[in-house]
């Protein structure tokens, strides 16, 4: 009789365990590498544009980002196009990563080249198509606005090779920074336009330059290593120590608020981050 009711307790102990091991842990980051991320199908996407999605839709984990509703890499073939698109309560940035093209912008267009950045406004149809004799690569970031917002008189577009670098206060002389985007109050960055969008940039690192890990409290934002090599900062032990993982060009990591983020660029060379940040929707759980 007692054996059988240490059998019996057994069984209900381990019960009681099953539950808490398939528990998934609330997510503080996400990281992705570009090439292993495998292409989805979404509403731009043709059998001459094709999508990576790294955050947001299309993502496994799409519902870890709060005010970001997509972030991902569109390839356009030669001769490709994509889909046309139109979001009521979506703001938009392209940018620009290999190649060239024509941005058909509302009852326009205009013509795109490597490096080049711009802001999609919510409720302005956008689409992307590649004349050209090589493939067309760039960055679509989304985020979520409230419908009915007013978008500017004229496309905004510039390029990061024109934008000069800078020093920013807080951080180290070791890393300078291309303001590109910020919000509609900005009187920084050379665009000055987004609404969720607080802040576009890009980092430049010397060797052995750093971005000392901090932490947002009101931001979301995601880090794309470029070129170089060096150790990302996502996140932090109880005992203050932060965790630094290897990165390499291709690597991208989302941090949600309050996540420790930063940079130790290695010794042997240079290193490029872009990097976008925007505010959290506190109205979201």
């Amino acid at each position: 009789m007692v054996r059988m009711r240490n059998i019996l307790i057994t069984a209900a102990l381990l019960a009681s365990c099953a539950p808490a091991a398939e528990r998934q842990v609330d997510r503080t980051f996400l990281r992705r590498h570009i090439p292993d991320v495998p292409y989805a199908a979404t509403d731009v996407t043709t059998e001459t544009c094709r999508y990576k999605p790294l955050f947001g839709a299309g993502d496994v984990d799409a519902g870890v980002p709060r005010g970001v509703t997509r972030f991902g890499v569109i390839v356009v073939d030669p001769q490709g196009a994509c889909k046309d698109v139109g979001y009521p309560a979506e703001e938009q940035v392209y940018i620009i990563l290999e190649g060239g093209g024509k941005l058909r912008y509302g009852d326009g267009s205009a013509q795109v080249k490597k490096s080049d950045f711009m802001y999609l406004p919510a409720g302005v149809t956008h689409g992307m198509s590649n004349p050209g004799n090589s493939v067309l690569r760039l960055i679509v970031a989304g985020f979520r606005v409230a419908e009915g917002v007013q978008p500017p008189a004229k496309l905004q577009i510039a390029n990061m090779d024109d934008v000069p670098t800078e020093t920013v206060d807080g951080h180290p002389d070791t890393v300078r920074y291309r303001l590109l985007m910020g919000d509609t109050r900005s009187t920084r960055d050379r665009i000055a336009a987004g609404h969720l969008l607080v802040s576009l940039f890009l980092m430049e690192f010397q060797p052995g330059g750093d971005n000392a890990p901090h932490h947002h409290d009101n931001q979301e934002e995601i880090y794309v290593l470029l070129d170089g090599h060096g150790d990302m900062v996502a996140g932090s032990g109880m005992d203050g120590i932060e965790g630094r993982f290897p990165a390499k060009p291709g690597d991208a990591y989302f941090f949600r608020l309050n996540c420790t983020v930063g940079f130790y660029n290695g010794s042997q060379g240079p290193s490029r981050i872009l990097a976008v940040r925007s505010t959290y929707p506190r109205g979201s759980h």
